[in-house]
């Protein structure tokens, strides 16, 4: 029932490809460092390349392969040191019984506490680029902190002091006096880092750099300096795992007075290319390659990863995968090879889904595999949850999956199908179904639809039209709502109430109760008359949070449930004083007063909202419904109201 958010065991997506020509790149360049990125968006399947690049290096004794994960390291004072302190720790366990690699590592390490000794050093002229003194700041440091331990000062620790002059000494006493310059000690710990491979006798190391961009800026750039400057020497291969735009920002974060570009290619992605030579981009997933990954994730679902059939299937996919643009994803008769017999039907179901939600899936996620999962988890979960109540019968996945495609990616339209099934007696609402009759039907065969209702176009006998209620006429408007309304399966005479009320987040989509208890006392009183209204003005002021949202949203459901519009309804001046303290619920208001039905509201709609629309933008909006209400005929009232007060703002 759960699809696994992590990095996947099977390769649903064909990203061996990839792993394949990354481990190809590394072997062909066997004495020469490279540094390759991998890079995508966050739940690209980044980690999923990583782990198959692991595996493929994994028989081979000749190759050390090593993960590094940046986020666990996070909150180290010196993520520098620990990039360096992990690696070889690494590869001394992975040569336990080598006593050439333990003394190889030891000096490596030495080197190390020379660099910490630095950054405890404080007051010495470090130098920005990689935090190291010069070898007489070092040894000054050590004469001091060896002289106070003589005299020490209430303030200091004479263990402390101890501890950091014994281990500056030791490495002083092992460095050659006329190494007193920053080259020498870069030159002198990659010399002994390269002798550490030695004795680790392998051809090449492999360091697999994971969840850099999850990372604070400072210790993606201390990862990326460590290996730029350390550890960038031969028969050496670094992976490293980001989104490219994070690692940007880090470097901006880190750098911040870096200018903000330099031709036609910023400081910022300058850097980034610096250090990684090549870069690769998981793409997104197109329509295709979306329909086949919800299938084949639904069928592994239902069958098991080890399953015949779904093993059949997932190599039926692969080979379409290998050109997606002449893909039309996983058809019905793909999957029927596959089952070699009768159709589950769970598979079934897989595949009336997929062709359901992937169009707007993949264009809502941008082709995202963790959104998309994340997706299909919902679905089940409520769909599980229904079961449980008693109620899974009156839930058909694939409406269930339509009516979440509108929560997830247009929430405010949802919100209006949310109200609407609530308010009706089935549950069955009448402007969804003639919103969908609307799109689905199909062109006239004149071409004329589009033409003025004059006698000269109308064809003799052709009744006009009848007008879409007044939520599916702003519908209409919308690209994103008509697709939605064009995708199978259609909503008429399905009882949208089960599906409402397994999809809904908020107590308000069956009912505009608010969602903390506390605040209903404010919502009562923003209900009443405007002397109550006014007196709560301290409470309105005082909403923090998600709190102004909330007892918005209830004082909206209430409204819109009384389905009487003639009179000012009970509630309209509570949401102008909520909006004219919360001014960043402009929008929602606007979207509030569109939902009116604008054949049933009074002179009061187009007069109400005072000085609520302070953004130009939205003010904007508002005085283009004021225009079409102006312009509307089927409402005198509202009409007549509405031309007065552009007369009155023209004046």
């Amino acid at each position: 029932m759960f699809l696994n958010d992590q990095e996947t065991a099977t390769d649903l997506l064909y990203y061996e490809a990839i792993a394949k020509t990354v481990v190809k790149l590394i072997r062909n360049t066997p004495d020469a460092p490279v540094t390759i990125g991998v890079h995508g968006d966050w739940g690209a399947g980044k980690s999923s390349v990583l782990k198959m690049l692991e595996g493929a290096f994994a028989k081979d004794e000749r190759v050390l392969c090593l993960w590094f994960n940046g986020w666990t390291f996070e909150g180290f004072e010196d993520a520098k040191t620990v990039v360096i302190e992990t690696i070889v720790d690494e590869l001394r366990r992975a040569r336990p019984t080598s006593t050439k690699v333990a003394d190889a590592a030891k000096r490596v390490l030495k080197r190390v506490d020379w660099l910490k000794l630095a950054r405890k050093a404080g007051g010495f002229a470090f130098t920005a680029a990689t935090g190291i003194p010069s070898f007489d700041q070092a040894k000054g440091f050590y004469n001091l902190a060896a002289s106070f331990l003589d005299k020490p000062q209430e303030q200091i620790s004479v263990e402390d002091l101890k501890i950091v002059a014994e281990k500056a000494g030791e490495f002083i006493k092992g460095t050659p006096e006329d190494s007193d310059n920053l080259p020498e000690h870069i030159h002198a710990f990659r010399e002994e880092f390269k002798q550490l491979l030695d004795a680790a006798d392998i051809d090449q190391l492999v360091i697999i750099v994971d969840d850099l961009d999850r990372c604070l800026p400072n210790t993606a750039i201390s990862t990326l300096e460590a290996i730029r400057l350390f550890l960038f020497v031969e028969r050496t291969a670094f992976v490293i795992g980001a989104d490219e735009l994070m690692i940007e920002y880090a470097v901006r974060e880190h750098f911040p007075d870096l200018p903000p570009s330099s031709g036609p290619v910023s400081y910022a992605r300058n850097y980034l290319e610096k250090l990684i030579q090549v870069p690769f981009r998981i793409p997104a997933l197109g329509v295709a390659e979306t329909r086949i990954y919800v299938t084949l994730l639904l069928v592994e679902n239902a069958l098991g990863s080890t399953d015949e059939r779904f093993v059949r299937l997932l190599a039926a996919a692969r080979e379409d995968m290998k050109r997606p643009w002449k893909s039309r994803g996983l058809v019905r008769r793909t999957v029927e090879v596959a089952m070699q017999g009768a159709m589950p039907p769970e598979v079934d179901q897989a595949l009336v889904i997929s062709a359901h939600v992937t169009g707007i899936l993949s264009e809502g996620t941008r082709g995202n595999p963790r959104q998309i999962k994340r997706f299909l988890n919902s679905m089940m979960l409520r769909h599980g949850i229904a079961e449980e109540r008693g109620f899974g019968g009156d839930i058909q996945r694939p409406v269930l999956a339509k009516i979440m495609l509108a929560e997830r990616f247009y929430p405010d339209f949802y919100e209006q199908i949310a109200r609407l099934a609530a308010n009706h007696p089935d549950g069955k609402p009448d402007s969804v179904r003639r919103f969908e009759e609307h799109v689905r039907a199909p062109p006239s065969p004149d071409g004329d639809e589009d033409k003025p209702a004059g006698k000269e176009t109308r064809k003799a006998g052709r009744k006009a039209p009848t007008p879409l209620p007044t939520e599916a006429a702003e519908w209409d408007k919308n690209e994103w709502a008509k697709g939605w309304a064009a995708i199978d399966p259609p909503l008429s005479g399905v009882d949208l109430r089960p599906y409402v009320f397994v999809t809904r987040d908020k107590r308000s989509s069956l009912g505009g109760l608010v969602a903390a208890s506390h605040l209903e006392g404010l919502v009562d009183k923003l209900m009443g008359p405007p002397l109550m209204v006014r007196g709560a003005a301290i409470e309105i002021a005082n909403l923090t949070g998600p709190e102004p949202e909330e007892v918005f949203e209830a004082i909206r459901g209430r409204i819109l449930q009384d389905d009487n519009f003639r009179a000012k309804p009970k509630g309209v001046d509570g949401l102008v004083r909520l909006v004219e303290a919360h001014q960043t619920l402009q929008r929602r208001l606007l979207e509030f007063i569109r939902e009116l039905p604008q054949n049933k509201v009074g002179s009061w709609a187009a007069s109400s909202w005072g000085v609520c629309f302070s953004d130009r933008g939205i003010a904007a909006e508002f005085q283009t419904v004021l225009a079409g209400w102006a312009g509307q005929t089927e409402n005198p009232v509202l009409q007549t109201a509405a031309q007065g007060i552009a007369k009155l703002q023209r004046g």
